[in-house]
């Protein structure tokens, strides 16, 4: 009977040891686990900042709060020269829009920050130019005329107009046209004459130039405050306003971009927002 035991167990034995039961059998592969929503999260890009924060981010920056964005331009422009008419001379435009236009005469400040400020803050505005004051630097208007800005015509060489003869006039206006087409592409539209001084001999020379309004202004921005042309001191809407390119100097201590933030508190301040000139003449 033992042996019959033993002969049974070593059989068994043998038999476990050819079917590899007794073998010790690797534990089966895990795939790993998907990431959960918060490791997820954590590894993902930082999305970029929308736009209205990035907007406010770049006002802030600059010590001003955002101006409401204008309202869509209007279909038919309220300021049209007639075909063959006299050109329309104009301090503001018609419109019930709370907007105001923003001029920047001359160009002899040429700060870089001041082009940084504009290309960040996107508040529209048209240059009135003299061409000797640009000419030793046309380049630094390049930047500003690829944001958009618009390039108006103020004379070669910023005399008193009322003094010089038609011809004169004439050589002032249409000589700055063609400087200016040549340099940026296209002729302006849009004069403003030294000082604000006209006479009929420049309304007519500006029209044989190919000038489609000639553009005083309402309000000036001087260093710290807005000089006024109405009683009440108030901006009205349409409004043509006023700056120049200046520097330190002229502003006694103060920058262009100093100059500029402060006009457009003024103009928030009163419950207005920048709108461009050429959406409207």
């Amino acid at each position: 009977m033992k042996k019959q035991i033993a002969v049974w167990a070593a059989l068994t034995a043998v038999t476990l040891l050819m079917t590899g039961c007794t073998a010790e059998t690797p534990p089966p592969a895990v795939a790993p686990a998907p990431a959960t929503p918060t490791e997820a999260v954590a590894t993902a890009p930082e999305p970029a900042p929308a736009p209205e924060a990035a907007r406010a981010a770049a006002y802030r920056k600059w010590g001003v709060e955002p101006l409401p964005a204008p309202p869509a331009p209007p279909a038919v422009k309220p300021v049209k020269r007639a075909p063959g008419g006299p050109v329309p001379v104009i301090s503001d435009i018609p419109t019930t829009d709370k907007v105001v236009f923003l001029t920047i005469d001359d160009g002899a400040e040429k700060d870089p920050e001041f082009t940084r400020m504009m290309d960040e803050l996107g508040v529209p505005f048209t240059m009135f130019l003299t061409d000797s004051v640009i000419s030793a630097d046309y380049g630094y208007f390049d930047p500003l005329v690829a944001q958009g800005h618009g390039v108006a015509n103020h004379t070669l060489t910023h005399p008193n107009l009322r003094t010089l003869s038609p011809e004169a006039q004439r050589r002032e206006i249409c000589g700055q046209q063609e400087k200016l087409r040549k340099r940026y592409g296209t002729a302006p539209r849009l004069f403003r004459p030294p000082y604000g001084n006209w006479n009929e001999a420049t309304r007519a020379a500006a029209g044989s130039c190919g000038i489609d309004a000639i553009v005083l202004w309402r309000e000036s921005m001087q260093i710290k405050n807005m000089q006024y042309q109405r009683g009440d001191r108030k901006l009205r809407p349409g409004d043509i306003v006023l700056a120049h390119f200046r520097g330190p100097a002229e502003l006694k201590g103060r920058t262009m971009t100093e100059m500029t933030a402060t006009l457009l508190r003024k103009i928030q301040e009163q419950g207005f927002t920048v709108a461009r000139l050429e959406d409207y003449v």
